[in-house]
């Protein structure tokens, strides 16, 4: 995977593609310092690493040509969406064409009488559920931020409603994709299941754009519950809210979302959201499903709290209070910033059977309450996944130092417990070394593909895997 052309230096290859591309693009294609740095950084810690280029492109045969262009002068090509991504996987380290697909976002069909849609890759979750809201549908994976349902399905997001409804994972039937030749491709149709050949959708979903560019995708939908109950419960302490958590999927109660923040991050989101959240450990919960389940599952999750240390679990069927809550939970990552301004927040998440939770959670907890660095505590702790936001000065070596360290034993302390380095954000450039500690020789065959399908190393070069 060497192969790859780093365009530092390379002047003449470079201004051959870019010709090329102007040609084919004209003011769609963008050299000026502003928008290549806009495109060389993510939301992340990592350092910015801007493209050489930046090209919009507008239909899936004009994403074929500019990756054909390049794939002829093995110059890199980096997808990007939304830019919201976690873990640097926008980040252009060895230069190249950035290919934005932010103006590919149609829907281009809803099949409601099937549940599903086809949308194009720059679509974002919110602008599908917009589209939607006339149907009785909508789409329910919500990673927080207003990303691209292409982005989503390249980095297998999941979020708040992954509990219910699934990940990105579940939610896509197939996928057209431009391959490093720029080959056009379609992993599927619309069918529920298939057991035609390799199941090139989900080899593609999750492949941080390292195996091809995701133009296209038809989605699942799900209908409007009639009735959604949300609320919050405060706890004496963080293992007894995450024992209640357990006590509530272990007893099949249906629950759609289920979120602990530690007393760090309620004090944060208290401060952004203007709340006034009792600044203890506090799981926010939502219940889908008829007016008469969701008060019968919110009285039962009130005693299974109860049992745990649990306060009162005041709930709501009101919109807009359910709404101004979950909003305050979605700004968890910009209220943690907002506690030391000027930091940035090097962000990671672990996801462990939910039998291992608490003994994650409290372990990590106890490292970031030793510890000089702010450190919030919030997750998706359902399906076992949580995340702790750092907040760090890049720039100082200290807090560097300990944030590796702190960010490095959560990681390992996940794998001992037979979790996963990443539930959601990702392996991009900060997580290379543990997805080989996670997998061991498995790490061999997923380079195998890599060389197979981009022999050059073209696309998104630098990231999942080391060369």
């Amino acid at each position: 995977m060497a192969d790859v052309i780093v365009t530092d230096g390379d002047e003449t290859r470079l201004a051959t593609v870019i010709s090329a591309l102007r040609t084919l693009l004209g003011d769609r294609l963008q050299t000026s310092a502003a928008v290549r740095d806009a495109h060389g950084h993510d939301e992340s810690w990592h350092e910015t690493h801007a493209p050489d280029a930046v090209a919009f492109a507008q239909t899936t045969a004009e994403v074929s040509e500019i990756v054909r262009i390049c794939a002829a002068s093995r110059m890199p090509v980096i997808a990007f969406g939304t830019g919201t991504s976690l873990e640097g996987q926008v980040s252009a380290v060895n230069g190249g064409v950035s290919l934005d697909l932010s103006l590919m976002n149609s829907v281009l069909k809803v099949h409601a009488e099937d549940l599903d849609c086809r949308v194009e890759a720059g679509v974002t979750r919110k602008q599908l559920n917009s589209y939607l809201r006339d149907t009785g549908l909508f789409f329910p994976i919500d990673p927080g931020a207003d990303a691209s349902l292409g982005g989503m399905a390249a980095t297998r997001a999941s979020g708040t409603n992954a509990v219910r409804y699934g990940t990105m994972r579940e939610s896509v039937l197939s996928v057209t994709a431009v391959l490093a030749t720029g080959e056009i491709i379609a992993t599927g149709g619309r069918a529920r299941k298939s057991a035609a050949g390799y199941d090139l959708t989900r080899l593609l979903v999750g492949s941080e754009g390292t195996l091809g560019v995701i133009t296209e995708l038809t989605l699942r939908l799900q209908g409007i519950p009639e009735a959604i109950a949300g609320g919050i419960c405060p706890f004496d302490s963080l293992d007894g809210a995450v024992d209640a958590v357990i006590e509530t999927i272990q007893t099949g109660l249906p629950i759609a979302r289920i979120e602990v923040l530690d007393e760090v991050q309620v004090a944060a989101c208290n401060a952004y959201s203007n709340l006034s959240l009792p600044l203890s450990s506090m799981l926010f919960l939502e219940f889908h499903g008829t007016t008469a389940s969701v008060e019968e599952q919110s009285t039962r999750f009130a005693a299974i709290a109860s049992d745990h240390g649990g306060g009162a679990f005041n709930w709501t069927t009101e919109p807009e209070e359910r709404t101004r809550l979950w909003e305050a939970r979605h700004n968890a990552y910009y209220a943690s910033l907002a506690l030391e301004p000027g930091k940035k927040g090097m962000t990671t998440d672990v996801c462990v059977p939910i039998s291992n939770l608490a003994r994650c959670l409290r372990e990590t907890k106890e490292d970031l309450d030793a510890s000089f660095l702010t450190a919030p505590i919030v997750g998706h702790v359902g399906d076992g996944n949580f995340h702790t936001i750092m907040l760090i000065d890049p720039d100082n070596v200290r807090d560097m130092a300990e944030a590796r360290r702190l960010h490095d034993r959560m990681v390992r302390r996940a794998l001992a417990l037979e979790g996963t380095c990443t539930g959601e954000h990702g392996i991009g450039l900060g997580k290379i070394a543990f997805l080989e500690e996670e997998v061991g020789q498995a790490v061999d065959m997923m380079r195998t593909i890599k060389r197979a399908l981009d022999p050059h190393n073209i696309l998104n070069p630098g990231k999942i895997i080391a060369s």
